[in-house]
């Protein structure tokens, strides 16, 4: 699980946006960069390299 103010400090690396965090998924989603950063036990990944490129199609 993720801690509350943690998520309040964080943003997407590559522009510095807010994210929205998918509990179920265990990511966390950059939508302008449409980018889904990972949260391995509880910790996020918060590196370009590592996230997720969410295709067109999907909904965020």
């Amino acid at each position: 699980m993720m801690d509350a103010k943690l998520l309040e400090i964080l943003v997407c690396p590559v522009c510095k946006g807010p994210l929205l965090y998918k509990k179920h998924e265990q990511e966390l989603i950059c939508r302008p960069c449409r980018l889904a950063y990972p949260v391995k036990d509880g910790i996020p990944v918060m590196l370009e390299d590592e996230a997720r490129k969410l295709p067109a199609d999907e909904e965020v």
